[in-house]
């Protein structure tokens, strides 16, 4: 059996909007999906399922207070949470759910492990329930976000092919695969 293609399962009329390092986006379009490439980096993916508004961001450092660049996620998710409520989400109803964070480079300082730790914790004082992560480990990975529903799929980078796994993991084995949430 051969491998399955991920990049297939998507309509014709989908649109994908690439969110890059120091981006983010927020959309309420049923026909667009958000999608990301992470190493150490961290994309959060924040959904309000009653506004049916979603939105991804990509920041690569986790916070210097008062900075104005994306790269940081201070401003990466004060920004992403500001244009949730703008396009009708409430405070109040938003789940998050955060990816990324590998240790891509042995013997450096694990800046994918203080990235997560900033998003947990900047989601917990801000009282938006995480709902779902997969983060740590030591392989890149592409996620894509259908912000209406809040879907999220993860697939795991090992060289040339994906290797699928049946569930979500905290860090992910070296031979990990594919993973869904709803």
């Amino acid at each position: 059996m051969s491998p399955r293609r991920p990049e297939l399962d998507r309509s014709p009329a989908e649109r994908r909007t690439h969110v890059v390092q120091g981006r983010y986006a927020v959309s309420n379009d049923p026909q667009e999906m958000l999608t990301t490439l992470l190493g150490s980096c961290v994309a959060a993916c924040i959904h309000d399922p009653v506004a049916g508004v979603g939105g991804m961001n990509h920041f690569l450092l986790p916070g210097e207070a008062g900075s104005a660049d994306l790269r940081y996620g201070v401003h990466a998710m004060e920004l992403l949470v500001n244009g949730l409520l703008q396009r009708g989400g409430r405070r109040d109803r938003l789940t998050a759910r955060i990816f990324g964070g590998a240790r891509m480079v042995q013997g450096l300082s694990d800046v994918g492990a203080l990235n997560v730790a900033f998003a947990e914790r900047f989601f917990r004082n801000e009282d938006i329930p995480l709902v779902g992560s997969s983060t740590g480990g030591v392989q890149a990975r592409r996620v894509q976000f259908w912000p209406v529903t809040g879907r999220t799929r993860q697939m795991f980078m090992g060289g040339a092919e994906l290797v699928e796994a049946a569930a979500p993991v905290a860090a992910p084995p070296a031979d990990a695969g594919e993973l869904e949430l709803f």
